[in-house]
C-alpha cells in the first residue's frame, strides 16, 4: 500500500451534521477498499477561498492522510466528483523514503 495526502473543500453552509456524516464516508470508503486512515492534519477548518468557487468565498478545507490501493484512490475521487457538498478535491501519492 502506498500513502496518499487528499485536501478536499466542503461547502461553508452545511450543517455539522452532514460535514460529519461526508468525512465519516470517506473513511468507510478508505476501509472498504483495503486502506487505512491514518489521520488528519490540524489548524485548518472554515477559510477565505482564493477565487470565487460557484458563487462561494470561503470553504471547509481538510487534509487527511491515508494509506491505500489504486482502487482507493479512484472509489474517492468518484464518489466526491458525484457529491454536491464538495468544491474541491485533490489526492497526491506521497513519495516512498
Amino acid at each position: 500500500m502506498r500513502t496518499y495526502e487528499m485536501m478536499f473543500i466542503l461547502k461553508p453552509d452545511l450543517a455539522e451534521e452532514t460535514i460529519t456524516e461526508s468525512k465519516e464516508r470517506l473513511k468507510t470508503i478508505i476501509a472498504d477498499f483495503g486502506g487505512e486512515f491514518v489521520g488528519e492534519a490540524d489548524g485548518w477548518g472554515k477559510r477565505r477561498l482564493a477565487y470565487h468557487i460557484e458563487d462561494y468565498i470561503e470553504g471547509i478545507y481538510s487534509v487527511w492522510f491515508f494509506k491505500g490501493k489504486p482502487e482507493t484512490v479512484a472509489e474517492l475521487d468518484r464518489v466526491i466528483k458525484l457529491s454536491d457538498r464538495f468544491l474541491r478535491h485533490i489526492i497526491i501519492r506521497q513519495d516512498e523514503k
